[in-house]
């Protein structure tokens, strides 16, 4: 939990030092391509060393068995990622609410050439941003770990995913993110209850109602 975010999070702010930093001028598909072409190179890269075949993570020693409170029994690891992630979440939230770093970075994200000119050095805030995120999803690895296991091709279904959220929540809103996350959580995990084959159909079913009801998600600004 410690090590893994660390790392990752060294890793994008060289990527984004190196390689993102000098498409900024580009349209976002060109961003798109260059995470899309370095998250491929890592994918391959594992599967040349640890091999294509997935492999299970033990659940830390003292997270193992159950909670049980009367007849409620809930996995007592799984408790821990819930609290932990919500932690995590407020954290976040009062970090770009409620500190002059998360002023400048939803700033930077409107107009990143005036709040340049009142003397911030944007690329150093942008690079440290982005490190942030990858660092976040490096956490999430770990998190997830014990639970869905780790293999090389985690990527694309996580990414569909976070696609969904992304859209469902709205562009550029943290609070819309955490919300279209519930959302996605609540309609997965009920229909794998009713439908389990459907499940993944309706998630993308619940996006397609939110873009035609609200085509700039239920957080998101024109």
């Amino acid at each position: 939990m410690v090590v893994a975010p660390v790392a990752v999070a060294m890793l994008a702010w060289v990527t984004e030092k190196t390689l993102i930093r000098r498409a900024y001028h580009l349209p976002h598909t060109f961003h798109i391509l260059i995470t899309l072409g370095i998250a491929l190179i890592i994918q391959e890269l594992s599967i040349a060393v640890w091999g294509p075949i997935g492999k299970t993570v033990a659940v830390p020693e003292a997270l193992s068995g159950v909670f049980r409170m009367g007849d409620f029994f809930y996995p007592k690891y799984r408790l821990f990622v819930i609290l932990f992630t919500a932690m995590i979440a407020v954290g976040l939230w009062l970090l770009l609410e409620r500190t002059r770093f998360g002023a400048l970075v939803r700033a930077g994200s409107e107009d990143a050439e005036t709040v340049s000119l009142l003397g911030t050095h944007i690329h150093k805030l942008f690079a440290l941003t982005f490190a942030l995120g990858v660092g976040l999803a490096g956490l999430a690895g770990v998190l997830a770990a014990p639970i869905r296991g780790v293999h090389p091709f985690i990527g694309p279904e996580v990414l569909g995913l976070a696609f969904v959220v992304v859209v469902i929540g709205g562009m550029g809103s943290f609070s819309g993110a955490l919300v279209g996350g519930l959302l996605v959580g609540l309609v997965q995990s009920m229909m794998t209850t009713i439908w389990p084959q459907g499940a993944s159909l309706m998630i993308y079913g619940a996006m397609a109602v939110v873009i035609l009801l609200r085509p700039y998600g239920l957080f998101g600004r024109t």
